[in-house]
């Protein structure tokens, strides 16, 4: 299919041919008729991507903030690698479309295949051919309504939420400054709730048609025009409201704003304009400032808008989706008239050239539609606590032939996000002998981003053709944590070495559900991506400790900091907690330097945030603690180990420096030019197994122990006693 794209460093826009998305639970599957430019919002994205690095810097200064937070924490060529990657992608565009549902999936029983539908959000309805949307984000289209009309659901739930901030009543007057796209709906829903408004806006085209659609006077914000409309509609006593609708970088609207607002009126802001409030003004009439979220109630809620969790309606009235249903209600009705706003329609293979002449000001415009072409649709007293260690067991013998010198091996990737995009592959696609075949993700940008950017030599939705495909030697699997453990079992039945990223599983049945698959098929070749212990800052500090001759004391903090809002991370129900996601680095780590697995585990949490103490025991007294801590200072390290044996202590800091201390001291001679948290290593270690059919890098055993342990951590905080970890004979 194809989709709109741009590359946000080189600002260059193209039709792409990407992979089909697939279907996924609690969502459908829609083939686009109509999708709408937003003039505003796009064009913007648009402008800033030709922009220079330092226009663009200038203009997302909190991107800017972020950069230089993961400088402190990742160093400086970690963040530029990270931050290159995401430059040097294509990123999609559109956000509101009209489109007949092609395929429904499980969980949905409100519209079926056929049926039209409106549907919204940046990352669900985009400019492509086809999307994958979830059910907080599309809502039936009523009988009646033209699917070109529809499409303008998305904005118009943006402009209603705008004024639903407003609160306004009947018979007041309200000001809405900037008569573009989201103005001029604006216009016609206060007018539809009869509500006199007056517009401002320096082009007289847009101050004519909002005039036409039920303005009582436009004018030029500079002009007395509009002010003596004001003080002639509210006998001089200012409007009720004010919506800022404008963008740009000019003052001009806040300051318009405070002079024809009436004594402790109320200011919208609904587009994205300068905000610099004159204190006086704003202080002297007590005014109302607010601010409007995009479509509404839900926006930015992962729980909302990707699992479909609706909010009750007793408690939140206008939803992101309710907001949606009532304008394809007023349309349909006639209360809102968006035909004498669209001032072009493309089709949608000329969707570059569209742009081009927006962005150059050959095409003026308050909304351009793309077209699509039409396409038919498819369709008492408690025992203490427990966690089983399953035992691996294997029938059969593993088959790993050794591959010829000259015979690269191929490679397969499920999953192509940010970790697997700055961390493995930037390793593996500069490697020799290896051949990166085939990369599969759900969402089809990301994967032609990724066979784009590192060379695979095909990209799709289909995993079981990878599976099936028997020139393909091993598998990555770097998806969301909770599709982690089928996708192993699955690459495993089919006769695949696998690279898991952490973790191997979230659940008990999880892990089972793998061990199973090993001794269904006999094939073993699995490694999860516990790089660590193969840093080689923290090798040379192991060999330089020596062998331990007693138990071992080892502290390990980890100062993992807050996560920012909307992070997947925070999505615990579906991907598991946090601790449960990242844990297992830490106790591998732990578990490699004491050469042994741990026997129990204790855990205990702070009230009221993420931070846990975790303790492992290990067979010879030896003992580890965990501090993950999330309330931290930011610009302190991320990770730092202690252990301490037989007089001997050796200290890592942030794999940055690492010491022995002991009958000699020992002090890595020199910092190294980055982090190296042991990933490249780790990928030639699995290369090479696959490669020369020897032993995996680290014991299928001692992966299951470190899984099993992890997963002890929440049985322990929810029983708050010691959990042993028992070995099933």
């Amino acid at each position: 299919m194809k989709q709109v794209v741009q590359n946000y460093k080189s600002g260059e826009l193209a039709v792409l041919d990407v992979p089909v998305p697939g279907c996924k639970p609690g969502g459908v599957l829609v083939r686009s008729a109509y999708s709408l430019i937003s003039t505003g919002t796009e064009l913007m994205k648009v402008s800033e991507a030709g922009m220079s690095m330092l226009g663009k810097a200038r203009s997302r200064p909190d991107q800017v903030a972020k950069v230089m937070q993961s400088v402190a924490t990742n160093g400086v060529p970690a963040t530029y690698r990270k931050v290159m990657g995401k430059l040097d992608s294509y990123t999609p565009l559109g956000y509101s479309l009209c489109g007949v549902v092609e395929q429904v999936g499980a969980g949905i029983d409100d519209v079926k295949v056929g049926d039209l539908v409106a549907c919204a959000g940046n990352e669900h309805a985009l400019h492509a051919e086809l999307n994958w949307v979830p059910k907080n984000l599309y809502a039936p289209v009523p009988d009646g309504l033209a699917p070109r009309h529809a499409a303008f659901g998305t904005v118009g739930s943006i402009a209603m939420q705008g004024v639903r901030q407003g609160e306004p009543q009947l018979g007041e007057v309200a000001l809405v400054i900037g008569l573009g796209l989201v103005g001029q709906l604006v216009v016609q829903l206060l007018t539809a709730a009869g509500v006199r408004v007056v517009g401002a806006d320096p082009d007289p085209t847009r101050c004519e048609l909002a005039e036409r659609l039920g303005a009582v006077a436009c004018g030029d914000p500079a002009s007395p025009a509009v002010e003596a409309a004001v003080a002639e509609l509210t006998d001089g006593h200012g409007v009720d409201q004010v919506f800022l609708a404008a963008g740009g970088g000019s003052n001009q609207p806040v300051e318009l704003a405070a002079r024809l607002a009436r004594d402790r009126g109320r200011v919208v802001d609904i587009g994205k304009c300068r905000l610099d409030l004159p204190w006086n003004a704003y202080y002297e009439k007590e005014l109302d400032v607010r601010f409007s979220r995009s479509y509404g109630p839900g926006r930015y809620d992962p729980s909302y808008e990707l699992e479909g969790r609706d909010y009750p309606i007793g408690y939140v009235r206008w939803t992101e989706r309710r907001n949606l249903a009532c304008f394809l209600d007023l349309l349909a009705r006639g209360r809102v008239d968006v035909e004498p706003l669209v001032s072009h329609i493309a089709d949608f293979d000329d969707a570059v050239e569209t742009y081009q002449s927006l962005k150059d000001g050959d095409l003026k415009a308050v909304a351009v539609l793309f077209r699509y072409p039409e396409q038919t649709a498819e369709q008492g007293e408690s025992a203490a606590p427990e966690v089983s260690v399953p035992a691996v067991r294997r029938t059969g013998t593993t088959v790993a032939p050794a591959r010829s010198v000259k015979t690269p091996v191929r490679l397969a990737f499920v999953g192509a996000g940010n970790y697997a995009t700055s961390m493995l592959l930037p390793h593996l696609a500069q490697r020799e002998g290896v051949e990166l075949s085939t990369v599969v993700t759900t969402t089809a940008l990301s994967a032609a981003n990724a066979q784009r950017k590192f060379g695979f030599a095909q990209a799709t939705t289909d995993l079981d053709a990878v599976l099936g495909d028997k020139s393909i030697d091993a598998v990555f699997v770097v998806t969301r944590h909770s599709s982690h453990a089928e996708l192993t079992r699955q690459a495993l039945l089919a006769g695949k070495t696998v690279f898991v990223e952490k973790p191997l599983a979230l659940t008990e049945d999880e892990l089972a559900g793998v061990l199973a698959a090993v001794e269904e098929s006999g094939n073993d070749r699995l490694q999860v991506g516990f790089n660590r212990r193969f840093a080689p800052l923290l090798q040379e500090a192991k060999n330089r400790f020596g062998t331990r001759t007693g138990p071992a004391s080892l502290r390990y903090l980890v100062n993992a900091g807050k996560l920012q809002h909307g992070s997947w991370y925070l999505q615990q129900g579906a991907e598991g907690s946090r601790f449960a996601g990242e844990g297992g680095h830490f106790i591998d780590t732990a578990s490699w330097l004491l050469d042994a697995d741990p026997v129990s585990v204790y855990a205990t949490a702070a009230p009221g945030n993420e931070d846990l103490q975790v303790v492992l025991r290990y067979p010879d007294g030896s003992t580890a603690t965990i501090s993950y801590v999330t309330t931290g200072a930011p610009g302190f390290p991320k990770e730092t180990l202690d252990l301490v044996a037989d007089g001997k202590v050796l200290r890592l800091d942030d794999f940055v420096k690492a010491s022995v201390y002991g009958g000699k001291k020992w002090v890595s001679s020199r910092l190294p030019k980055a982090r190296d948290k042991g990933q490249n290593a780790e990928l030639a270690a699995f290369i090479k197994a696959v490669r020369t059919g020897g032993p995996m890098p680290v014991p299928l055993e001692s992966l299951v122990a470190t899984t099993a342990a992890t997963l002890a951590v929440q049985t322990g905080l929810a029983d708050g006693a010691p959990v042993t970890l028992a070995r099933t004979p």
